[in-house]
């Protein structure tokens, strides 16, 4: 099957590519544009890929669906459109690093500048029905985006995994800590993040210390 990926990434998977659950998700995928209000647009579907080539990569932080309101979800993690009112979990994200790191809230909740610095954003998901979460689990996605972590894990080295919630911890248990940070924490969400155990955790000065320890260029968060 001809995937529409960025080169490198597609180079990596081109055999979970012609796998058969790939060909039923794909067939359900495109259905599923033709006939309901699907997030992100089809072509950014891939942007974690797009904006962040496998040999870039040096974190990964790992979400769950794609928004599914209107103009929100553009194919980042935690990521939302210019323009767009920057959603509860990524202004706890913006606060922590302000914390961390001293860094003024941005006005925007575009990530692309985080993508294009090494950052993979990847939901578990890469798709999702207008204002139904979740609506898209369990069709195959997750299988991909576990061979994308396996991937990354064994073929790099020196990478921070940054893993936030149960559902990014399990879906991390495939990650080899001997050659990789892996950072944990509850998820931003303020449901989660402000019963403690989300703000305070320095996730951010963390991952750029470790970067540096091995010779890497730190993130400009």
């Amino acid at each position: 099957m001809d995937v529409k990926i960025e080169p490198s990434w597609k180079e990596k998977l081109q055999g979970e590519f012609e796998k058969p659950y790939f060909e039923t998700l794909t067939a359900f995928v495109k259905e599923e544009y033709k006939t309901k209000q699907i997030f992100p647009p089809a072509k950014q579907i891939f942007n974690a890929f797009e904006f962040c080539p496998f040999d870039t990569c040096r974190v990964v932080i790992l979400g769950q669906d794609p928004y599914h309101g209107p103009g929100q979800a553009h194919g980042l993690c935690f990521s939302v459109n210019d323009g767009v009112r920057i959603p509860p979990s990524l202004v706890n994200i913006f606060k922590e690093i302000q914390e961390d790191l001293g860094k003024p809230i941005p006005k925007s909740g575009n990530l692309e500048r985080w993508a294009k610095q090494g950052v993979l954003l990847l939901n578990a998901t890469l798709t999702v029905q207008s204002g139904q979460a979740g609506s898209h689990q369990n069709r195959g996605w997750e299988r991909f985006t576990d061979a994308v972590i396996k991937c990354v894990s064994d073929e790099k080295t020196n990478v921070v995994f940054m893993l936030w919630g149960r559902y990014a911890q399990d879906k991390g248990a495939v990650i080899d800590t001997n050659k990789h940070l892996i950072l944990k924490a509850k998820h931003p969400s303020p449901m989660s993040a402000n019963s403690g155990g989300w703000f305070g955790t320095h996730h951010f000065s963390q991952a750029n210390a470790y970067l540096e320890s091995k010779g890497l260029e730190p993130i400009e968060w």
